[in-house]
């Protein structure tokens, strides 16, 4: 029988052991080696509970020590016990009983065993052929027959709080912060998890382990880890979790009113009922006081100089070089931008070619580097993946006249960058799978087809003079409103009094500026004044002013910002001082996060907003930070500067950002932050004037729009050359240069007369209004 009984007379066995069987030094256990005539023999010192495991299982745990080596460094080891043989054992085994084991399997640990305990485990199953001798005194009877069996102490956990250095505990958290698992500079993976709970402390923990499935299944901010055996040391004063011998971990949800289900991927581990009121406790608390992450963003609302995570499907992988790898992937939505598709071999390119071919139209390419390259190798086609922190970036070829949207994982694990693998059972999956299945194929892959039967009815778009041909049929603007006004003639207007409101049809004859960058201007709503767009040198020379300042060090680490500074090797040294606004007294992620800078130049806050939601310019006095001159902008997020009206504006301290970084999910919108700044806030418009024709007359009407009618932002054209190029082409096709009047094609647009009074004369104006560019025009 496998678990056998042996009695002792006078310090020797009753029945001898099978003389096949060798005896084996605890010391010399390794993974990898057959055991199957070989034993290991010593004292049971404690015991675990019988539980069974998640599919029916039955297990029991033992540590047995070697009496001959209690002196060595390894003196103990665990010993995992399955099926019957669990069942039988627990009924028989008393602690400081000589426990035999022969024909068991050495399993390595993730990291280094505990104090004396070896850093392998024995498992032991019919299944594996394994036998147990367990010697018995006379006169002794089983544990089943006593009331002294063992019971495995009660797991007690420790509040982030209370935690103390030096210690070794169990604890529950939430995950503030996370970098998926990467290769450490030695052999083994690591990640990073910081942690808070409900007394709102925090904790950052090292984790590493040789084997990435021991290491935390985290997918995202919010959800809820239980560790156990985890280190705590102090370190600059805060206490830091750091894995230990016998460390193990499980991850929870944490959604509210998520099914209470472990992610781990160890055979065996002990859940109690009362903690599910543990994690329930938890989510509620998150709930309110974590600043959860929000759905991950689709491709098809990514804009430029995004960092956005994507959960998506693998399609196609290829190597590009030794530091860069490809990924090719798709979430069912389209990019609004024109994508780059990264140069590679064909017989490189790993996937299915008829799903790759379909899915042309659909997928993105994706370029991961460095340290991302080694697991990127490693990754399934068809497997589901969330990429953290991916990279959008706006760029355009020599060759190419319009720029496209790349995707860059860069380097590195700053700000949780990485990839990880979910599971099919993980509910983003479940979603993501439906909504694939729901994209009909067919349908991208014979977007080609019908574009071309569009063609084939209007004229190809591609060929000016059918191009032409087609806007003079058709109309090029779309009217948004009013639909009841009928067509007035220019003639009729021109003679009539102000104000008042006409729909007309008629042609673009010239239109000013040319240079259509020159159209952008900044409007106050408030004393509706108009104002050119200062160029980078205006602000590059009060940038360089404000650094003859240095930041005052009484000003940094306060209560709702944290500050670095340094000092640049430069000719002219000079300091620079970034301060961190914090939410709920800790960092947020690089995109989420609002930046206070001293002292930089403006190709050093350019950087800054590439990482960063958000970058004001700010120097110090003696009681606050101030923003600059106005003249400079006062706020920039992405690619946009945005400006206040020196004449309406009353600026006040940035403490006063505080109330925002208080809110429960900070926006930092330009709107508010210069609201709670006194900044009245400069709007990026287009100020045009357009000469339109009819066969009555004509007239001058200004355009006065910021996105409107042509569809593109103007706080972004000037620093796009995608949406110029967008912006001249839909003028080409409005007012087709060295084209006779009889060939332009016609407008429909509504525009209002109104009275201008000067010292000299009264004027009558005009001005296009609820009318935009038609879609399919460009």
């Amino acid at each position: 029988m496998p678990v056998q009984l042996l009695k002792i007379i006078e310090g020797q066995s009753e029945t001898p052991l099978p003389s096949h069987l060798q005896k084996e030094n605890l010391k010399h256990l390794q993974e990898g080696c057959d055991y199957t005539n070989k034993y290991i023999q010593g004292i049971a010192t404690l015991s675990y509970p019988l539980t069974k495991l998640r599919d029916g299982t039955d297990f029991f745990k033992i540590v047995v020590q070697d009496p001959d080596n209690l002196c060595s460094q390894i003196s103990s080891i665990n010993v995992f016990i399955y099926g019957k043989m669990a069942e039988d054992c627990a009924k028989l085994i008393r602690h400081g009983e000589t426990f035999i084991a022969a024909g068991f399997k050495v399993i390595k640990l993730p990291m280094e065993g505990e104090g004396a305990r070896h850093d392998c485990h024995l498992e032991v199953s019919e299944e594996a052929r394994s036998t147990i001798y367990i010697y018995t005194k006379p006169g002794t009877t089983a544990a089943s027959e006593t009331a002294s069996v063992s019971v495995a102490p009660k797991y007690v956990y420790t509040p982030l709080n209370h935690l103390k250095d030096g210690t070794v505990v169990n604890l529950y958290g939430v995950v503030k912060f996370f970098k998926p698992p990467y290769i450490s500079k030695g052999t083994d993976y690591c990640s990073i998890v910081t942690l808070v709970d409900q007394s709102n402390v925090k904790l950052t923990c090292s984790l590493f382990s040789g084997n990435l499935d021991f290491l935390p299944k985290i997918y995202k901010v919010g959800d809820i880890v239980r560790f156990h055996r985890i280190k705590i040391r102090e370190y600059n004063g805060q206490m830091q979790g750091i894995t230990s011998g016998g460390f193990a971990s499980l991850t929870f949800d944490g959604t509210v009113g998520a099914p209470v289900v472990p992610r781990t991927s160890s055979r065996v581990y002990t859940f109690m009922d009362e903690e599910h009121k543990t994690i329930e406790e938890l989510r509620i608390w998150a709930a309110s006081n974590i600043s959860i992450s929000g759905p991950a963003t689709k491709l098809s609302g990514v804009q430029p100089m995004l960092f956005f995570d994507l959960t998506c499907q693998l399609v196609g992988k290829a190597k590009v070089d030794g530091s860069s790898f490809l990924l090719k992937v798709w979430d069912g939505t389209e990019c609004p931008y024109p994508t780059w598709k990264v140069p590679v071999e064909a017989k490189d390119l790993e996937g299915e070619k008829v799903l790759l071919h379909q899915l042309k139209n659909l997928a993105v390419d994706i370029l991961v580097y460095d340290n991302h390259v080694q697991l990127a190798e490693s990754l399934k086609i068809g497997s589901f993946l969330r990429i953290y922190s991916i990279h959008a970036k706006e760029a355009s070829s020599d060759n190419e006249d319009v720029s496209h949207m790349e995707f860059h994982l860069h380097g590195g694990t700053c700000y949780g960058r990485g990839i990880g693998v979910l599971p099919e059972s993980n509910p983003d999956v479940k979603e993501l799978k439906e909504f694939l299945e729901s994209v009909t194929l067919t349908d991208s892959e014979n977007m080609e087809s019908c574009s071309m039967d569009i063609d084939s009815t209007f004229g190809n778009v591609t060929d000016p003079e059918l191009h032409l041909q087609r806007c003079q049929q058709l109309s090029v603007t779309v009217l948004t409103d009013h639909q009841d006004l009928r067509n007035t003639e220019l003639k009729t207007i021109t003679s009539s009094t102000a104000p008042q409101q006409y729909r007309i049809r008629a042609k673009l004859r010239t239109y000013k500026p040319q240079k259509l960058h020159q159209s952008v201007k900044l409007h106050c709503s408030k004393c509706n004044s108009l104002q050119e767009v200062p160029d980078r040198d205006d602000f590059d020379f009060i940038l360089h002013g404000s650094a003859g300042t240095a930041p005052n060090p009484e000003l940094h680490n306060t209560s709702w910002y944290e500050s670095v500074t340094w000092t640049t090797q430069e000719e002219k040294q000079r300091e620079i001082a970034i301060h961190f606004v914090k939410h709920d007294e800790m960092l947020q992620h690089p995109e989420d996060t609002l930046l206070m800078v001293e002292g930089g130049t403006l190709k050093e806050i350019w950087k800054l907003t590439k990482r960063f939601k958000c970058v004001i310019p700010v120097r110090s006095t003696k009681d606050d930070l101030e923003l600059l001159d106005l003249s400079a902008p006062f706020l920039l997020k992405g690619n946009v500067k945005y400006y206040g009206c020196k004449q309406c504006s009353t600026p006040k301290p940035m403490k006063n950002l505080s109330s925002i970084s208080a809110e429960q999910q900070p926006s930092w919108e330009p709107t508010e932050i210069a609201q709670v700044l006194g900044i009245e806030l400069l709007q990026y418009v287009f100020i045009m004037k357009f000469t339109l024709v009819d066969e009555t007359g004509s007239l001058n009407a200004y355009l006065f729009d910021d996105e409107k009618f042509f569809q593109i932002p103007a706080s972004e054209i000037l620093t796009s050359n995608f949406l110029q190029q967008k912006m001249q082409m839909t003028m080409n096709a409005l007012c087709p240069p060295g084209r006779k009047l009889g060939d332009l094609p016609w407008l429909e647009c509504f525009i209002k007369s109104y009275n201008v009074r000067d010292a000299v004369k009264d004027q009558v104006c005009y001005q296009i209004f609820d009318t935009t560019v038609a879609e399919d025009v460009v």
